[in-house]
């Protein structure tokens, strides 16, 4: 099969790019920006376009599929050609489909814990070398590449993301799946430059709920309040299977997860991340593993890239960098990583990076989100509000609504700089949460503060 991608250095396409070459199809692609990894991946597979830019002359009739990535724009000049040889375009979700229409599909929604849970999934399938296609939204250690497709895997494992498909196709992600296997781990309004209302955005589950093929599976988090509504309110005819976060303590540090076999060390912690591994737990067994051998290999799963990862230890301070952003994350998060080390000083810095967190709106859900902190940051670009032409959010706006009245807030990266390098971290841990990186942080530089 020729393919041609529109915009193929993104995350996600350029994976789907190595796929389907490591597949043995034909792969090209255009970009007008691409940047790392994404440009040494394809370099290294031949993948990387000779010039940056759109060249209308590289989409011509011999191409089977054109896959169209969100970073292009309605007008793009490779586009419009497709458009006028009436090509066949797909948007990423799309074409995921296309390949997985004659497999079990099995994916993963909900508006946090996506990433973990599929992750974990996966992590179950490679201990036990159980082949699976899949496309997850973090590099996980033993995988090469965040996408797989073969012809004879019978399951594919999908993170369904809620987000919009392609510039054409203005769907969410997960409604283009239509899943055998799904899981809804929790919904937390998120995206509202996209969804303006709490109801418009719980209406995608409700629809993504709706899909599950019918006698499918849903297995949904029966501790959200939204997420059991929506499953329970649901007319489809299919089997739903409730989970809740298990039983568990911690111990000096580390958590022990009450098993049949009696307490178990994990190497994950925080209830959020016990409450992902029960809903990893059951489609798992829907796949065909069973109860003793998920535990067997749970207990070596350190986690998804960016997600609650530990980034330097001693012996009496720890680091973590999480890429929480929403509040429903940014209160999990801090919250788990306080009940691990509730004897030590918890310094959490928060980045106001994306759409939703830097609307002045939406500010007012972040209240109590860090009160799990000891000492309480957010840091948040002026020159991001403006590049995301949004109207200015004010310093009196963020202080009043986190509803915390030591917090500290800044808006100029050095100065952020020098508050973390200033610190004293002996009996402390230190939780960096954010999508971005603090206007250039070079997290490095923070392990030496803590190793």
């Amino acid at each position: 099969m020729n393919t041609h991608f529109i915009a193929i250095g993104g995350a996600a396409m350029h994976n789907l790019a190595l796929a389907l070459h490591n597949k043995g199809y034909k792969v090209t692609g255009s970009d007008d920006a691409i940047f790392e990894p994404s440009k040494s991946r394809l370099d290294k597979k031949g993948l990387l376009p000779k010039e940056l830019g759109w060249f209308p002359e590289k989409i011509t009739s011999d191409l089977d599929a054109i896959i169209l990535g969100m970073h292009a724009k309605g007008d793009n000049p490779e586009l419009l050609k497709a458009k006028e040889l009436g090509l066949k375009i797909y948007s990423y979700p799309e074409f995921l489909y296309e390949q997985s229409k004659n497999k079990t599909r099995v994916v993963i929604g909900g508006s946090h814990g996506k990433t973990t849970i599929t992750s974990m999934i996966l992590h179950v399938m490679h201990f036990h070398a159980i082949e699976v296609d899949y496309m997850v939204g973090a590099q996980l250690e033993g995988f090469d590449t965040m996408v797989h497709l073969t012809e004879e895997n019978d399951f594919i494992v999908l993170e369904g993301d809620e987000y919009l498909s392609s510039p054409i196709d203005l769907r969410p992600k997960f409604h283009l799946y239509q899943p055998n296997i799904a899981l809804l781990s929790g919904i937390a309004w998120d995206h509202i430059n996209v969804f303006p209302t709490f109801d418009n955005y719980i209406d995608q589950f409700r629809i993504f709920t709706n899909q599950i093929t019918k006698g499918g599976i849903l297995v949904y988090n029966e501790e959200d309040k939204t997420v059991k509504q929506v499953a329970e309110e649901t007319e489809n005819p299919i089997r739903k299977i409730a989970y809740y976060t298990p039983n568990h303590v911690v111990e000096n540090g580390v958590t022990l997860l009450d098993t049949p076999e009696g307490p178990m060390p994990i190497e994950v912690f925080g209830s959020h991340n016990l409450n992902n591994l029960a809903g990893a737990k059951w489609v798992c067994q829907c796949m065909g593993v069973d109860e003793a051998e998920f535990y067997e290999a749970i207990g070596s799963f350190k986690g998804a890239s960016k997600r609650l990862e530990k980034i330097a230890e001693s012996s009496n301070k720890v680091a973590y960098k999480d890429f929480a952003h929403s509040p429903s994350k940014v209160s999990a998060t801090t919250k788990a990583v306080k009940n691990q080390y509730p004897d030590r000083k918890l310094v959490a810095c928060l980045e106001l990076h994306t759409y939703s967190s830097l609307n002045a709106e939406f500010l007012k859900e972040y209240e109590g989100a860090l009160d799990s902190a000891d000492v309480a940051v957010v840091f948040y670009s002026p020159d991001a509000i403006k590049i995301k032409q949004l109207e200015e959010v004010t310093y009196n706006q963020i202080a009043q609504s986190f509803k915390r009245n030591d917090l500290i807030i800044y808006t100029n990266p050095k100065e952020f700089k020098e508050f973390i390098f200033t610190q004293n971290f002996t009996d402390s841990t230190l939780l960096l949460m954010s999508s971005g990186n603090y206007g250039g942080l070079n997290f490095d530089e923070v392990k030496g503060l803590i190793s």
